[in-house]
């Protein structure tokens, strides 16, 4: 466990390896000094991301102001997202596993100025839509980036091409009834027709194909551990670098070797 003031649920080894990405930005851009270390800078990071701790927070807690807390975190958030994989990096994972469950999360924001775009009729709360990409054992593949809440699960699945490269690599993917209309790849649970109940049969595959689905949601509640998910008070447009960032520190907390 690591602490500033108060517990962070990542191990030591995240925090190595972020000062160290740090240090090594610092040295290529010729920096010389800065307020803090870059194991600090990392801790600061961290302590924004996955206990979702406040600007202001953060300042007093490392005796810095509020606009260098600022700084200093947008600072790893780019850094991060910029070794983020893409989808077609993420493919290459995805082509070794047996199938793998596909699925939208609303990541929740502040109210803005425009609302209408951000707002998810399916959750009826305002955020960011999210696609999450999981193993048959629950394990985060990869997430887009995100798109307004209002955007169908389906149509955001297009948008960033996730349905094309499952189509395109004829690999199996399991999702919920929002996917109807994808290839038949996607597996989606069978439905009441107008007029016609669903057989015993059906409802049977409805209960392993839910059985089967719900292991690799697990992936999602991985992804709201991290804290400043639980409602992001920047701009909207914040969203996709603060999952780039969390794809990247993941696999490193939980012991993979980082892509």
């Amino acid at each position: 466990m690591l602490s500033y003031p108060s517990t962070i649920t990542l191990s030591t080894r995240t925090l190595h390896h972020l000062a160290g990405r740090i240090r090594r930005h610092h040295q290529q851009q010729g920096t010389r000094w800065r307020r803090l270390t870059p194991h600090d800078q990392a801790l600061l990071a961290l302590a924004h991301l996955r206990n979702g701790d406040t600007y202001a927070r953060l300042a007093a807690g490392f005796g810095i102001s509020t606009t260098t807390a600022w700084r200093y975190v947008q600072e790893v958030i780019t850094l991060l997202a910029a070794a983020a994989p893409d989808l077609d990096t993420a493919m290459r994972r995805i082509r070794r596993l047996p199938y793998v469950v596909l699925d939208g999360t609303l990541i929740p924001i502040d109210r803005v100025a425009d609302q209408k775009p951000y707002y998810s009729g399916k959750h009826r709360r305002h955020g960011m839509n999210v696609q999450t990409i999981a193993s048959p054992q629950g394990e985060w593949v990869w997430a887009s980036p995100a798109l307004p809440g209002s955007t169908h699960d389906l149509t955001a699945a297009r948008t960033h091409g996730i349905i094309e490269a499952l189509d395109r690599e004829n690999i199996d993917a399991l999702a919920d009834k929002a996917y109807l209309g994808a290839p038949d790849n996607v597996h989606v649970p069978y439905r009441n027709e107008r007029g016609r109940k669903l057989s015993a049969g059906e409802k049977t595959a409805n209960r392993g194909h839910a059985r089967l689905r719900a292991i690799g949601e697990r992936a999602n509640a991985t992804l709201k551990q991290w804290k400043i998910l639980t409602k992001l008070r920047s701009s909207p447009h914040r969203t996709t670098p603060i999952i780039q960032a969390i794809m990247v520190l993941d696999p490193i907390d939980a012991g993979h070797q980082p892509g």
